[in-house]
């Protein structure tokens, strides 16, 4: 979505906001739907956990058809906010994660699922939510394609630096990993929308909930591995994860406010940062971890899409008190 409301006819601005609306807010029901079937199936969904990195390569494949290249051209027109919110990302959510292990004295297993999703790239629903919060939305799809380009280097290497100490990684196999299923899509998946764009346009409004599905496929497998312990740990994780994503939102929108941005930009860089490719993070800690630490990226994949909702609603409310009391323009006879 490279549109915002201003560059759209009225009536479509509000069927696309409506449809924004539904789907950031169906999302979660979707993956929690998820989740409960892996529970309760956890036996029958568990055979199929050597599904997931195929599944994440869907993902981030259906991520590139809706790329251009015209979507990187921003790191050159306007590279402060472009930089500032991927350093952001990378610094942000992993200082953050740390900070949420500390406070809640969290078990080694889930530390380190937290600290592997504060440390994966930017979610492809925050551009979603930068649109329904009247953010720059533009910014925002640039933002999620070089933080995900940059997954392969800085996501590894973070993890293997402040989640090793919880337990042993193998850091170039993750790195590995995420070139398989990330990069490679993403990148495939740009051909073939430069290629085939009739084809690409056609499908773009089903692509979103593919995607969605099949985010909700990997947590049903995910779940499924710890459903054993869901009981157990599942209200610590939802604390964890809740004040990961509100310390990271908080600080985003802070670290544009510093550089006095618009604020289109701080509620987008805010969006950016704490959003994270959750899918991802629970994905790979079910590979390189074990399914107790996968939990983090489960939960955050349903949180953060709630969190979002409330967030455009609130700089939508924002937005219309501020124009209430704008005076009325006076006539000219």
């Amino acid at each position: 979505m490279s549109e915002t409301t201003t560059e759209l006819p009225a009536e479509q601005a509000k069927k696309t906001e409506r449809s924004g609306y539904i789907a950031v807010l169906v999302f979660p029901v979707l993956i929690i739907i998820g989740g409960l079937v892996g529970y309760f199936a956890a036996g029958p969904v568990s055979s199929a956990s050597g599904l997931v990195n195929p599944l994440l390569g869907i993902v981030m494949f259906t991520m590139g058809l809706t790329l251009r290249p015209v979507d990187f051209a921003l790191v050159f027109k306007r590279p402060l906010p472009v930089i500032l919110g991927v350093i952001a990302q990378y610094v942000i959510m992993p200082l953050m994660a740390l900070f949420v292990v500390f406070l809640l004295q969290l078990p080694p297993e889930i530390a380190a699922g937290v600290i592997l999703v504060g440390c994966a790239p930017g979610g492809t629903a925050s551009n979603v939510v930068a649109f329904l919060a009247r953010g720059d939305v533009a910014l925002s799809v640039t933002m999620t394609s070089v933080s995900t380009l940059l997954a392969p280097l800085l996501t590894p290497m973070l993890t293997l630096w402040l989640a090793g100490q919880y337990m042993p990684l193998d850091a170039s196999g993750m790195a590995l990993t995420i070139v398989q299923i990330v990069l490679v899509p993403v990148v495939l998946g740009i051909v073939v929308g430069r290629l085939l764009p009739g084809l690409v346009k056609g499908l773009s409004p089903i692509l979103p909930w593919l995607s969605t599905l099949t985010i909700a496929i990997i947590v049903a497998i995910v779940v499924s591995g710890s459903a054993d312990k869901i009981i157990e740990a599942g209200l610590l994780v939802l604390a964890a994860v809740i004040l990961h994503n509100l310390f990271g939102m908080a600080l985003g929108y802070s670290a544009a406010a510093l550089f006095k941005l618009p604020v289109p930009v701080k509620r987008t860089t805010a969006i950016e940062v704490g959003m994270q490719n959750s899918g991802l993070a629970a994905g790979l800690a079910a590979q390189y971890m074990n399914p107790l630490a996968a939990l983090p990226g489960a939960v955050f994949s349903v949180w953060h899409n709630v969190s979002g909702a409330i967030f455009a609603t609130v700089c939508r409310t924002i937005d219309q008190r501020k124009k209430a009391r704008e005076p009325e323009p006076v006539a000219v006879s």
